[in-house]
């Protein structure tokens, strides 16, 4: 019996690669034609939200894998084309392409007996479907493909796309665009609208902290090191607003809402060119939505503005097709797992990449990896039911202190403080009876 690793995205491959170091058995199938996830551009899978000018918001030497660095010759912040060159790099200096199934969708995950899984998947080519039963169900599909759409009263005439549809700023030219929403890729595309639409207006609930990407000089996330992460929240914050301050001023004098939770609070947004083109009047901000009425669009503050497209990038819901609500079901993009990766209550069903951390979640992916295959060899084992959910509703309440209480934070976590809870459970696994042991015997295993 083996693994199944649904996705080859970023954590899908470094769990492959992972399981296959370790010797573990394992099926990787991928709906795509190629390796990547939303790294590949125009990904045949359809689930890519990569668009033409996309570039990473964490530096290079954070985002790399631990035992695999970026090219020297890389910028601080890579492209999309360069990252997905790094994966392909990664998987062809591993060796592990070949336990990769390509244009292959996992379309059913069912529960069976004592704990294993029967796995539905569909050739894309031929429409053939086959079902094998696995010991355990790693789930690496990522959670920036579903679009979250919102619902704004009224109806309108012009053009609407979510931002995991918008590729190239053809669609923007000589238009009067809307986008709608203050994160990263909001504030991307509006900025690159600012160069070729008419006219560019950003509609914003309560406005965002806008954070360079460089802070006098460095990569943003160089600032955030494992001694700063273990400061008291209020200090970390104080630093990092001094460390804004000085990088960029007041963010009321561009012209842009500063929302009421504290810097810090909130997955950042994290651009060098938004401010200074609201500055510029080359982007105008406006408040909430409130109503469509043909090619009008009404907002919160009661002015009206005739637009041409709306693009709404507006996030993503977590959603995984392949399970049966019955079964598995997420509910504002909150699936309650301990240490974000094993839910108590499925076992041998394990989630990997399912966070937002403040950070790169590459890192944290490998370091969720490395753990489940610790479980999987029969190295360590879980603690009991309870307190995994004890340790989730401890998490929960953290969280929700920690950050803004929306559906857009379910995942937030913060980058080094996650990474010493992994570290640590690590070492408390191996001193617990292991509950699975892949591939061989569980005795066997529990021998060695």
């Amino acid at each position: 019996m083996k693994a199944c690793i649904i996705g080859a995205g970023p954590s899908g491959l470094v769990t492959a690669k992972v399981f296959y170091q370790r010797g573990l058995p394992f099926d990787c199938f991928e709906k795509g034609s190629d390796i990547g996830g939303l790294w590949r551009y125009e990904n045949d899978s359809g689930l890519s939200p990569a668009y033409a000018s996309l570039h990473t918001n964490t530096s290079k030497t954070k985002t790399a894998f631990s035992d695999f660095p970026m090219p020297e010759d890389y910028p601080d912040f890579p492209s999309h084309a360069q990252l997905l060159a790094y994966f392909e790099r990664y998987v062809e200096h591993f060796g592990f392409r070949h336990t990769i199934t390509f244009r292959t969708e996992v379309v059913r995950v069912e529960p069976a007996e004592e704990g294993t899984y029967d796995v539905t998947v569909r050739h894309r080519d031929t429409g053939a479907t086959r079902t094998e039963r696995y010991d355990a169900v790693i789930v690496a599909s990522g959670h920036h493909w579903c679009p979250n759409w919102p619902e704004v009263p009224g109806t309108f005439d012009g053009e609407v796309m979510h931002a995991r549809d918008y590729r190239t700023p053809d669609v923007l030219r000589g238009k009067r665009v809307l986008v709608v929403g203050a994160g990263n890729s909001a504030c991307d595309i509006a900025c690159e609208a600012a160069y070729h639409a008419r006219d560019v207006l950003l509609s914003t609930r309560r406005g965002a902290h806008v954070i360079p990407k460089y802070l006098l000089g460095r990569p943003l996330d160089l600032w955030l090191t494992p001694f700063t992460a273990r400061l008291p929240l209020a200090v970390q914050r104080a630093l990092f607003r001094l460390l804004v301050y000085l990088a960029r001023g007041n963010q009321r004098r561009y012209g842009f809402p500063v929302p009421d939770y504290p810097l810090g609070a909130e997955h950042p947004t994290i651009s060098t060119e938004l401010l200074p083109l609201i500055g510029h009047g080359r982007i105008r901000v406006k408040p909430d939505l409130r109503r469509l009425e043909g090619r009008q669009v009404h907002f919160a503050d009661g002015s009206t503005e005739t637009i041409d497209l709306i693009i709404y990038a507006t996030g993503y819901r977590v959603a995984f097709p392949f399970f049966n609500p019955a079964f598995l079901e997420v509910r504002d993009n909150y699936l309650p797992r301990y240490l974000h990766v094993v839910p108590p209550d499925y076992p041998n069903l394990y989630f990997i990449g399912l966070v937002q951390p403040l950070g790169s979640i590459m890192p944290l992916a490998e370091a969720q990896a490395e753990w489940v295959a610790d479980l999987l060899e029969g190295r360590a084992g879980l603690p009991s039911r309870e307190a995994m959910w004890r340790w989730i509703r401890r998490e929960d309440a953290w969280r929700r202190r920690r950050f803004v209480p929306t559906k857009r934070h379910a995942l937030e976590v913060d980058f080094y403080r996650y990474l010493r809870q992994l570290r640590r459970e690590r070492r408390r696994g191996r001193r617990r009876p292991p509950r699975q042991a892949l591939g061989k015997g569980l005795k066997e295993a529990s021998d060695e």
